[in-house]
């Protein structure tokens, strides 16, 4: 069983590289089933729309993750409350629309969990990560209520992610971040069998400052006139992790980072 995991999707860039190659991406690399991060989906490069989530449905994409930015396309409040694949934090303050956890099954008949966190430290208030997590354990066991589980942590920092992904280990498949848009190079699986990674990066234009324009983000550092933020428009990177799955145990035996196109170097 693999696990196809894509980071932060931003703007038009990211979008158009998904819906160009993801199909033929699963198809070569085999993968089982597909979790995207969409919260940076939209074409101004914050929040996600409802059609916008069925191109990622149809172009292979079997759940699709959220974070700070979910609400700031406004249409999608109605549309998380119907379709149960777009998930939202589940530390959210209630109440709030959609789910922030469900069980899918894969073509193959395998249940997937996936389960969407935010970090409590320089983001948006929310109710506590930690004491959300230890809930959602105490609640939820692997290979009795599913077969893996994939847990996306939208964080700022990395001690933060770092102790998430060591709380859950022998408890989940994976513990992937999002958030930041840069992937960091520390995949491995943790001692009691989870796979981590501590940001999976985005999915949008690495000539940029995090997928938004670079010479518009330099002026707003430099305080010179710039305009609100807007992404950049050229070739996109995909980036994410592959996880191999044990379907005996449910955790990981192997994880290694996905980089496909674009700026960065291409790892396969």
């Amino acid at each position: 069983m693999k696990i196809l995991f894509l980071g932060d999707v931003v703007g038009i860039s990211g979008c158009s590289m998904i819906l160009k190659n993801l199909l033929s991406q699963i198809e070569s690399k085999k993968i089982d089933f597909v979790i995207v991060n969409g919260e940076n989906a939209a074409a101004a490069g914050v929040g996600i729309t409802e059609e916008i989530c069925k191109d990622f449905f149809n172009c292979g994409v079997d759940v699709i993750t959220t974070g700070n930015h979910v609400w700031d396309q406004k249409e999608i409040m109605p549309y998380i409350e119907k379709e149960n694949r777009l998930l939202r934090p589940k530390n959210l303050f209630e109440p709030s629309p959609g789910k922030g956890f469900g069980i899918f099954t894969s073509k193959k008949g395998i249940k997937v969990g996936v389960l969407n966190l935010m970090g409590n430290v320089f983001m948006k208030k929310c109710e506590d990560a930690f004491q959300t997590a230890e809930k959602f354990i105490q609640k939820y066991k692997l290979k009795k209520d599913y077969d893996f589980l994939v847990v996306d942590f939208h964080g700022e920092i990395t001690s933060e992610k770092s102790a998430m992904g060591h709380f859950f280990d022998g408890k989940s498949t994976l513990v992937v971040g999002t958030h930041t848009h840069i992937p960091t190079n520390d995949a491995r699986v943790l001692k009691n069998g989870t796979a981590y990674q501590t940001d999976a990066g985005m999915c949008g234009d690495y000539d940029s400052v995090i997928g938004m324009n670079k010479e518009n983000s330099i002026n707003r550092f430099l305080k010179k006139k710039s305009t609100k933020h807007f992404p950049a428009t050229g070739g996109a990177t995909l980036c994410g992790v592959i996880v191999d799955c044990n379907i005996e145990t449910g955790l990981a035996i192997n994880i290694e980072n996905f980089t496909y196109g674009g700026e960065l170097k291409n790892s396969h």
